[in-house]
């Protein structure tokens, strides 16, 4: 108990936080879907800040390109698959840390049954069809999810189905019928998903611990080019 205190002590001395908030992030659990440049940042945090159980869906395979915004991986970690390369590193920061590694496509056929075990979700993934499957699946099952999206040199954080607030289809009410574009293929500046997946992170801890006022009702939008920061109200 005293390392345990002594590990997290810069938290629990936060008064919002205490030792009943550091309990409630080592009991909580936490999914993320995607593990690319918003995951890698926002398990990185997770983990250090002592989140008890992890959950990280994905199916790639770590790549060259992925090295220079992609925090968990290194050169070594080339053609190994990411969740499980992810879950090594992270148990590396903290081995109290439990972490379950899906290397599957989040579908229709795992998503109920993989998001059913957790208390809330991170959307780190490029795919829109996932963000939509990840939406609705909450929403039957009651869980809130952690929105977040790029492009190019600006980013999203939202809170979604949160204590009857909003979800993501009311903000986007049907799934575009044209493929948009990832960051493969547009391009993108490193620092800009480890600053949202950090974002990610941070309204995790909030509706877990009930810190402060979650992003629920309103999307936050970036500006890395410029260093603004907006509210939106949906």
């Amino acid at each position: 108990m005293t390392e345990y205190k002594e590990k997290y002590i810069r938290q629990i001395e936060l008064p919002e936080i205490g030792t009943l908030g550091q309990e409630r992030i080592f009991n909580s659990k936490v999914l993320v879907v995607g593990a690319g440049g918003l995951g890698c940042s926002a398990l990185q945090y997770l983990t250090s800040m002592g989140v008890g159980t992890i959950g990280i869906v994905d199916f790639d395979r770590v790549s060259l390109s992925n090295l220079h915004r992609q925090i968990l991986y290194s050169a070594d970690d080339v053609g190994e698959s990411k969740v499980n390369t992810a879950k090594k590193a992270l148990h590396k920061l903290n081995p109290e840390c439990i972490i379950y590694t899906y290397d599957v496509l989040l579908s229709k056929k795992n998503a109920a049954s993989t998001i059913s075990e957790y208390d809330l979700v991170i959307d780190a993934t490029d795919m829109i069809p996932a963000r939509y499957l990840i939406n609705d699946t909450c929403v039957a099952l009651n869980k809130p999810f952690i929105y977040g999206a790029i492009y190019k040199y600006q980013g999203q954080v939202a809170v979604f189905n949160y204590n009857n607030g909003p979800t993501y289809r009311c903000l986007f009410p049907d799934e575009p019928k044209e493929q948009i574009q990832n960051c493969d293929q547009r391009g993108v500046l490193a620092v800009l998903p480890g600053i949202i997946g950090l974002m990610q992170a941070s309204e995790a801890i909030k509706l877990i611990t009930g810190l402060g006022q979650p992003l629920s009702g309103v999307v936050g939008l970036f500006d890395m080019a410029t260093m603004q920061w907006d509210r939106i109200k949906i």
